[in-house]
């Protein structure tokens, strides 16, 4: 990338990230690094003996590895997501420094574009050790300022690294010089799948609206605000005195997809970003805009028709994303559509304050385009790695190789169970079977933020899995054992899953249960990658900015017909039918690439 862009970018960027003074190293020595896992790549083929030897090998070996503190090095981590810091000192933070020689500085930003921000540390050099740069990766890897992992997934005693991925799907990480540089986290599964969760997007509503309309099963935009409407009509104010929102969206930057892109779901589409692509052939899957489809008109004209009747937020057009959470956390709000990890950080302060109680968390619907349609994938049973972004190491460290091994070893199974359950006999216990569990105080304790701070290090954006542990038994995570995710549930919460029968989150979005998706699966892992020096990622930039400029307008317009045809020119003047043919042809390339 040409060094002028980059400088282009950091003028217009006037917000600083921060000081990062790279990897300091308090001693030579960086101790061993214990693997576990299999030498297979596929992380949906764990083999039984490999099972048992990555359990033995990696829980003795890591725990037999004791640091100093003049041998621990610290780094440091930037990530462009909202997230609470932890203090310092932190209980586990510091156990994890001891068994791995290793303790994370964490920063989040949540407030600034991750390319912009990516610009301006490139032009200064001010990079963290360990970064998810989200769509500010590529920029990185051209800029040099990223370490390959190339040869250490080529070494076994990188195996942990390895198994995350098949070798397919590596490949997908790729980049043009021919290099992989990050990798993402997030959605994996060890073993048996046993989510209970549904962390990704979908219409949210407060569980005591539910309990009001006595549990009816909600499948249409119509019914949806309804519903809403009605509940709003018989409380319109909280027992604290706060007016009830029935329904509010953010538009702010990135995450005006909580406006956008719910055409491609209503439509029983996954999660592919911003196309969908068509099985209708499936020896031909095709790239569709679900922008100009009839089901775009049809969601954007509902939300005008309830806008204008009083029912969506006025203000959801000019929010920022903090005065967004803050509505959230009130209990003022009934429903919103949103990715679970936008707002799940409200949770706890429902508990803090006694909301859990009165009914004002939420359960996902997936509405659909039309009453009694079966299409519907707004849950994903299957792994979805999204190769776009995913921590990296940075030119910046001093000490890569004892970077790695970090990353290797927060894999190994006593780790991630000191990272996600806890201390044992402090956080969690162990039955005569050999299963984890929590009394009811440890559960409290992992629900109250100043816990969490002073206590709980789950290094959240480093490498993780879900699934089943390597014993076999347990849950990778607590949220995922059946017997802590139930008990964590308020009344409310049990009542309702009781009153439909279900037994996970993802069981309210009545989603076919596809346990594969396609090899190209998502396709927003390449237009995150774009940006405008092609004329594909131009005419992307431009769709972006036409609806960041005309969706909150067709939405509070008076004269919806007039406004929509508007809109569509000025979103046909953008020339998607560019960006558009190149999609298709990286989701041929993808195809090809799996057989």
């Amino acid at each position: 990338m040409k060094s002028k862009k980059i400088f282009a970018v950091a003028l217009a960027c006037m917000m600083t990230v921060g000081s990062f003074a790279g990897c300091k190293k308090k001693s030579d020595s960086t101790g061993t690094s214990a693997t576990s896992g299999s030498d297979t790549t596929a992380s949906e083929s764990q083999s039984e003996s490999a099972t048992e030897s990555a359990t033995e090998g990696s829980t003795s070996a890591t725990e037999a590895s004791t640091y100093g503190a003049d041998e621990i090095s610290d780094y440091t981590f930037l990530a462009f997501m909202a997230n609470k810091e932890i203090n310092d000192g932190n209980d586990i933070q510091e156990e994890l420094a001891k068994r791995t020689g290793v303790r994370i500085k964490e920063t989040w930003n949540a407030n600034q574009d991750a390319a912009e921000a990516v610009g301006t540390m490139i032009a200064s050099g001010d990079l963290p050790d360990f970064i998810d740069g989200g769509n500010g990766c590529k920029m990185l890897a051209e800029n040099d300022c990223l370490v390959a992992w190339d040869d250490y997934l080529a070494d076994p005693a990188f195996a942990n690294l390895k198994e995350m991925f098949s070798d397919k799907q590596w490949e997908l990480f790729r980049q043009a010089d021919g290099h992989i540089y990050w990798a993402n986290v997030f959605g994996k599964t060890y073993g048996e799948p046993k989510t209970r969760t549904h962390n990704d997007e979908a219409f949210w509503v407060q569980v005591r609206v539910l309990e009001d309309a006595n549990y009816p099963v909600i499948e249409t935009l119509d019914e949806y605000f309804a519903l809403l409407e009605n509940y709003a009509k018989k409380y319109p104010k909280n027992e604290d005195g706060t007016e009830v929102i029935p329904y509010t969206a953010l538009c702010e930057g990135w995450r005006y997809f909580c406006i956008e892109n719910a055409p491609e779901f209503l439509d029983g589409y996954p999660n592919d970003g911003p196309v969908i692509v068509n099985l209708d052939d499936p020896s031909k899957p095709t790239i569709q805009d679900y922008n100009t489809t009839p089901t775009a008109k049809m969601y954007f004209k509902k939300l005008n028709e309830v806008y204008n009747a009083g029912i969506m937020d006025p203000e959801f057009a000019t929010m920022d994303y903090d005065g967004y959470i803050a509505k959230l956390a009130s209990g003022a709000v009934l429903g919103m559509c949103d990715q679970n990890w936008d707002f799940a950080q409200i949770n706890n302060t429902f508990i803090e304050k006694g909301f859990d109680k009165k009914g004002y968390n939420y359960v996902p619907l997936g509405l659909v385009a039309q009453k009694g349609q079966t299409k519907n994938q707004w849950h994903a049973y299957a792994d979805v790695p999204n190769v776009s972004s995913g921590i990296a190491v940075t030119t910046k460290c001093q000490d890569p190789d004892k970077a790695f091994k970090f990353l290797n070893t927060c894999l190994d199974q006593d780790i991630h169970d000191l990272r996600f359950w806890g201390i044992k006999d402090v956080d969690y216990l162990v039955d005569a079977d050999g299963m984890y569990y929590r009394t009811e105080e440890m559960r409290q304790n992992w629900q109250s933020d100043a816990y969490l701070a002073k206590h709980v290090c789950t290094y959240s954006y480093f490498p993780q899995w879900g699934g089943t542990s390597r014993d076999g038994k347990n849950a990778m995570k607590p949220g995922d054992q059946e017997s802590e995710f139930f008990a964590t549930l308020s009344d409310p919460l049990k009542k309702a899953f009781e009153a439909y029968g279900y037994t996970a989150y993802g069981d309210f979005l009545r989603s076919e249960h596809i346990t594969e998706l396609g090899f190209w699966y998502p396709m927003y892992s390449h237009s995150n990658d774009m940006d405008t020096t092609t004329d594909y990622g131009m005419a992307w930039t431009r769709m972006g900015e036409c609806k960041h400029e005309w969706l909150p307008k067709v939405v509070i317009s008076k004269d919806f017909e007039s406004d929509w045809e508007k809109y569509q020119k000025a979103y046909k003047d953008c020339k998607p039918e560019v960006f558009l043919a190149e999609m298709q042809k990286e989701l041929d390339r993808r195809i090809a690439l799996s057989k």
